[in-house]
């Protein structure tokens, strides 16, 4: 477990440090309109939905192939940072960016696969939210390392893209060197054999089918992180140079709220944890919106934006391993990240267009009542996966 956080932690350096710097570079550097940034931030935040059932599935037919399924999809992403340095369009950035996201698209659902079997029922959100945790502290080192970098740096956003390189691969050499294989995964004499088609039928469990609809239905409201640190960053007029600090404040509480939160899950119910991870999310547009521009706003949004992360990310993953069979458990995993992932990605392109034609706050408003109702539409569902370990 220890070892896994580990390699997440140094991927996530790598991977923040692009993201950091990702939406000034595109929007500020290189010209692009709100609608154009929209579809690269969905590609990179979406793409990866075409590939996860694809990991899940070689995980699962191998049994005890989800430590390398997961090292294959880390070392393409390594692969793609010193892509960056020569896309400089529109297109191959694109490219490159659905490269890098289909290799987190490949190592995602066997990874969380590794996380579930290593634990137990009762405390499958703890353990979760201490990944998580582990994970968050790469995010948090990662915008600050592209901050330092860039003050110490002429080229700025080339030395960020290379740095980023050389960091991930020190990942995957953790990965290879230190994270067990793992034992084939144990069947039952009546389990169910590792097939798309044993995949999709999951969706046939009550549960489970419900927190993918949860899932989704919370994902077409729920506007990227880069999308929000540009509208605070317009609101309060911060300096171009300070913008890659911004995604600090969202990893330091996630950081330290993830793990308490996993075990309130465990404890409290996992149903109730994640809509309320969803209701911090609704009052971080509303301070968005709000007309109030005080010092207290960019502390007050990103504390909410941080909790809401720390309130939904390990604990839905906690709560559909509880809904899927072990011999099936990336296979399941993947089914409720492809609908989030995918959900995300189409709310990047309405929110990019609708700030295009409409302006942000117009495009923010809309998102505030999606994301009312469809959380309106999942405290109805109530699946019985997000109530608890018991």
């Amino acid at each position: 477990m220890l070892a896994l956080g580990t390699v997440s932690l140094i991927t996530d350096v790598s991977s923040e440090m692009v993201t950091a710097v990702l939406p000034l570079y595109l929007v500020a550097g290189l010209g692009l309109s709100p609608l154009g940034f929209g579809l690269l931030d969905g590609i990179y935040n979406g793409v990866s939905a075409l590939v996860r059932l694809a990991g899940g599935h070689l995980a699962d037919r191998g049994g005890g192939r989800h430590k390398w399924v997961a090292g294959a999809g880390y070392a393409l992403s390594a692969a793609c940072k010193p892509l960056l340095l020569v896309a400089h369009t529109l297109t191959p950035i694109g490219l490159v960016l659905a490269l890098d996201r289909t290799g987190k698209g490949l190592r995602t659902a066997p990874r969380d696969a590794l996380i579930s079997l290593s634990s137990t029922a009762e405390n499958r959100g703890r353990a979760f939210g201490v990944h998580r945790a582990m994970d968050t502290a790469g995010a948090l080192l990662g915008p600050l390392a592209a901050f330092l970098v860039l003050r110490a740096t002429v080229d700025g956003y080339d030395a960020v893209f290379t740095v980023s390189c050389c960091v991930a691969v020190v990942g995957v050499l953790v990965l290879v060197l230190f994270v067990p294989g793992g034992a084939a995964t144990p069947r039952a004499q009546n389990a169910t054999r590792a097939t798309l088609r044993a995949a999709f039928a999951l969706l046939r469990r009550r549960d489970l089918r419900r927190i993918a609809v949860c899932a989704l239905l919370l994902g077409l409201a729920t506007v990227s992180d880069s999308f929000v640190y540009l509208l605070l960053q317009r609101r309060l007029g911060v300096p171009d140079r300070w913008f890659a600090l911004l995604p600090l404040g969202t990893a330091a509480v996630f950081l330290l709220l993830a793990v308490p939160l996993g075990r309130i899950a465990d404890r409290a119910g996992r149903w109730r944890v994640f809509l309320g991870g969803h209701l911090a999310l609704l009052l971080t547009y509303g301070l968005l919106l709000f007309p109030w521009h005080g010092t207290a706003l960019p502390y007050a949004v990103l504390l909410l934006h941080g909790a809401f992360y720390a309130a939904t990310d390990g604990v839905l993953m906690a709560a559909a391993a509880d809904s899927v069979p072990p011999e099936l458990r990336s296979s399941g995993l993947a089914l409720v990240q492809t609908g989030q992932a995918l959900a995300r990605f189409t709310c990047s392109l309405s929110f990019g267009a609708a700030w295009t034609a409409w302006g942000d706050r117009a495009a923010l408003t809309g998102s505030a009542v999606a994301l009312a109702v469809c959380g309106g539409v999942a405290l109805v569902l109530r699946p019985g996966g997000l109530r608890g370990a018991a």
